[in-house]
């Protein structure tokens, strides 16, 4: 399907799919949702500690990087995990341009290093940062207690309702070890009801600019 660059509404780019009209990052901010969504309402719960997170839709890697910019503040030592089953190409992680937008000169190596990193094998990209990015579709996740943190970023339900589904949120609950959680910017019924179809106990919180709230559940 065709990709297209926009500038959302923070100044920052995401990708398009001009046919689905979806987006990689919202429209009306991609970096200020990766901010509210991921880190404020996910990262954050932990401070000062060793931390293993899966990402579900590596997509850009923005969530990875700003994870990376961030984990230095809260002096985490984390191991990331990120599959995706379509990989952006080189040249859109280019114009893309993350680094400038979030005015982080100083990881444009680290940065490029994500997106040139082999897939399947853990790289260390800092010394407190590894990743391993895995080319999969998401029905293939079989790990099992490995997250404490899971950022669940698949494209939308109205687009892709089978990523959105009891099966695959059993698989999450699965992955997660005890006290984890999973972070999304879906509010859907379907998506909460799924949630705690398979086990999580899940909050409602106020939502990302342009949305009015965001799930978060829990394996407790």
């Amino acid at each position: 399907m065709k990709r297209e660059i926009i500038i959302t509404a923070d100044g920052s780019k995401t990708i398009q799919i001009k046919d689905w009209e979806e987006q990689y990052h919202s429209k009306h901010g991609a970096i200020q949702e990766a901010y509210h969504v991921f880190i404020k309402n996910g990262l954050e719960l932990f401070k000062d500690t060793k931390l293993n997170i899966l990402e579900i839709g590596f997509g850009t890697g923005l969530n990875a990087l700003i994870t990376l910019k961030e984990s230095e503040r809260l002096l985490l030592d984390i191991e990331y995990t990120g599959v995706e089953a379509y990989p952006i190409s080189k040249e859109e992680h280019i114009k893309l341009d993350h680094i400038s937008t979030l005015q982080a000169e100083s990881l444009n190596g680290c940065f490029d290093s994500m997106h040139n990193s082999p897939w399947e094998q853990k790289v260390s990209i800092t010394r407190n940062f590894k990743l391993r990015k895995e080319k999969k579709d998401f029905s293939e996740i079989d790990s099992k207690n490995a997250f404490d943190l899971i950022y669940f970023d698949a494209f939308g339900a109205r687009v892709q309702p089978e990523l959105w589904t009891v099966a695959i949120f059993k698989k999450m609950y699965d992955a997660l070890r005890t006290k984890g959680y999973l972070v999304t910017y879906s509010a859907k019924g379907s998506v909460r009801r799924a949630m705690q179809e398979v086990g999580f106990v899940v909050e409602r919180l106020p939502g990302p600019p342009g949305k009015r709230e965001m799930l978060r559940g829990q394996k407790v």
